[in-house]
């Protein structure tokens, strides 16, 4: 054999050597490496670093903590439904297990009917870290008038929010506001009318409002100027996707918050509009199963962490199922929030919004230091 014939066998070896490396790592640390669908991620040295990133953001994320303000468990997805069909058995218990795991403490589940709000309690009754919202939808506000009663509706919706309350699970009205997006659903003036109906339900509970708002800043804005005396207790517009100058019309209500997801960072317009909201009139959510961060949105590059994931046909308990957001991945709307707003302390910012949402939703349990901070009206970072 020639030395030259001699160096190539033994670099073969070495070749095979590593890949068998690499694949024994995988399968030893399977509950930690990531899923990537960028096709750049497929050699030997991404995958092994992956593991290592992974592990280490993993570790990392006991030391942030976090609430994810609105969740859809109502949705069908978590049941294991797409689509009107059945592809594999209800798993919120898996999906809260990763949340607890990833540093997330609380869960509000959003309601955005009265029977869906009906469920929303439900399910918040069976863990203690998890809370709901009742009220209804922009989309839904029909309901009101499809049930013949409207007032009966409404009186129906408040009977639930003080059950819901005297659990110490209801922690908001909503979800409710306005959507032009979608007027099919609802015609605007219908939606109007029962915006402003469900004021009565924060002032009489004396609870803050989770709020929507698509393509109608200017009425939205209208209508909570006129009811500023029924929302004495604020609230937060979630999943936030306007302008900037609909962000600056929002911040002018002091006691309006920013609810920021996976919607909220696709293009490179929203980044800088995010990063024009002050850090101490922000949230953080996924809106799940909706709004997850996909590696074709602006915000992709600042995502440090991941979770393995299959397809819904081959649902596996371990893992996300792909294409279906989940409360866990909140830490990336951190992630991308800090690196987008430039905060290299992503601990400190994640403290900062995790107050921001005590501060309106949990007000009894919010460090009394923080609070202090907040109403200096000074910036935690």
């Amino acid at each position: 054999m020639t030395s030259s014939t001699a160096t190539m066998c033994s670099l073969r070896c070495f070749i095979i050597w590593v890949k068998s490396l690499t694949i024994f790592c995988c399968i030893s640390f399977s509950i930690g490496c990531p899923q990537h669908s960028d096709p750049s991620f497929n050699n030997s040295k991404d995958i092994i670093r992956s593991i290592f990133q992974t592990k280490a953001s993993s570790a990392a994320m006991a030391n942030i903590r976090m609430i994810d303000i609105a969740v859809n468990f109502t949705d069908g997805m978590f049941k294991g439904i797409y689509n009107g069909k059945q592809y594999h058995v209800g798993d919120i218990q898996a999906v809260l297990k990763r949340a607890w795991s990833a540093g997330v403490e609380r869960i509000i589940v959003t309601g955005g009917s009265l029977e869906e709000s009906k469920e929303a309690l439900a399910i918040a009754e069976t863990d203690a870290r998890l809370f709901c919202t009742v009220g209804v939808h922009p989309t839904r506000c029909k309901e009101f008038e499809d049930s013949g009663d409207p007032e009966k509706h409404l009186q129906d919706l408040l009977t639930l929010v003080k059950e819901g309350k005297e659990k110490g699970k209801v922690v908001a009205i909503g979800e409710c506001g306005l959507d032009y997006d979608r007027l099919h659903f609802c015609p605007s003036d219908t939606q109007k009318k029962y915006f402003e109906k469900q004021f009565e339900l924060a002032y009489t509970m004396k609870l803050p409002m989770f709020l929507h708002m698509r393509a109608a800043a200017q009425d939205f804005c209208d209508i909570l100027q006129r009811n500023k005396d029924r929302f004495v207790t604020g609230g937060v517009a979630h999943s936030f996707t306007g302008s900037a100058e609909d962000r600056d019309k929002l911040l002018s209500f002091s006691n309006v918050f920013i609810g920021v997801n996976g919607c909220s960072l696709k293009t490179a317009e929203n980044l800088e509009v995010v990063k024009g909201i002050p850090v101490e009139r922000m949230m953080i959510e996924t809106d799940s199963p909706y709004c997850d961060i996909k590696n074709t949105h602006a915000g992709i590059r600042y995502v440090r962490s991941s979770w393995p994931s299959k397809k819904k046909e081959k649902h596996d308990q371990e893992c996300l199922v792909k294409g279906r957001n989940e409360p866990c991945l909140v830490r990336q709307v951190l992630e991308v929030v800090a690196g987008a707003k430039g905060i290299a302390d992503i601990d400190q910012l994640g403290n900062t919004l995790y107050h921001n949402t005590c501060r309106v939703f949990f007000p009894h349990d919010l460090d009394s230091a923080a609070e202090a901070l907040l109403a200096s009206g000074r910036e935690a970072l």
